[in-house]
């Protein structure tokens, strides 16, 4: 039974499912009995007000938390650790942010971005608004990779949505748009570091070069003239074929 497990959310396998296995094969070497669920936490259902679907969802994803004995639960999605905060029976939600820092980046992963001539506007998600710890997570992950930043004029507590939230896409895209046009004519920067793919999503959707924090930490070095990954999460086929991917890579990980 295992009493850790990592649980990387929806939207981050669905968008990149490399990344989710380099980080699974990373905390597994810390955590040898570490084990893993990917399953959806029934965020979007809560956010239209289906509270019924909401809880058969999260009946099932507390199913399997038991099931393998989680007590801890490492998260990647901050809507994910929302969800286990509030509902959970037993189990602690662990940000993944907030856990890099006291367990340490790979050793050659520090500094490898140190000649970077990129500089990277800092997206806080909304719903980490007052996790402090987890900003300082991002902020400790990107130092310690070498990459310079910059904080836009709306950070932290203070932060703006980037249009996605509450379900705003398909239910009103038009509000969505002009959300995150608002949000990205702050930056003054090109380059853009998120910790959510859909907010990456988000920004993409209206043309801003962004990144998620795992493209930086797993993928090459980003220079200033470099264009951003694809936004995978346009496609809803090649995202669910990424989540696929994923969720094989953390059965063999985890030789379940």
């Amino acid at each position: 039974m295992a009493k850790k497990i990592f649980m990387p959310g929806c939207s981050l396998p669905s968008y990149n499912p490399e990344a989710v296995k380099k980080t699974a094969d990373y905390l597994k070497k810390v955590f040898p009995d570490m084990g893993a669920v990917q399953k959806c936490c029934g965020k979007p259902t809560a956010a239209i007000g289906q509270a019924e679907l909401f809880k058969e969802r999260f009946g099932l994803l507390q199913a399997d938390f038991d099931k393998v004995g989680a007590e801890e639960v490492i998260v990647a999605c901050q809507s994910c650790m929302g969800m286990i905060k509030k509902g959970a029976k037993r189990q602690k939600p662990v940000s993944l942010w907030s856990l890099l820092p006291k367990i340490g980046l790979p050793e050659e992963l520090r500094g490898k971005a140190k000649h970077s001539d990129a500089v990277f506007t800092i997206h806080d998600s909304c719903s980490t608004r007052y996790e402090k710890e987890l900003q300082d997570g991002i902020r400790w992950i990107l130092n310690e990779l070498g990459y310079k930043t910059r904080e836009p004029k709306y950070t932290r507590e203070n932060t703006r949505c980037c249009g996605f939230g509450g379900m705003v896409v398909p239910a009103n895209p038009d509000v969505a748009t002009r959300v995150i046009q608002r949000r990205v004519d702050e930056f003054e920067t090109d380059h853009v570091v998120v910790y959510c793919a859909a907010c990456r999503a988000s920004m993409m959707g209206v043309g801003t070069k962004s990144w998620h924090i795992l493209d930086l930490l797993w993928g090459p070095v980003v220079m200033k003239n470099d264009d951003a990954p694809v936004n995978v999460l346009a496609s809803p086929v090649k995202a669910w074929m990424n989540r696929y991917k994923s969720k094989a890579s953390l059965i063999k990980c985890m030789n379940i």
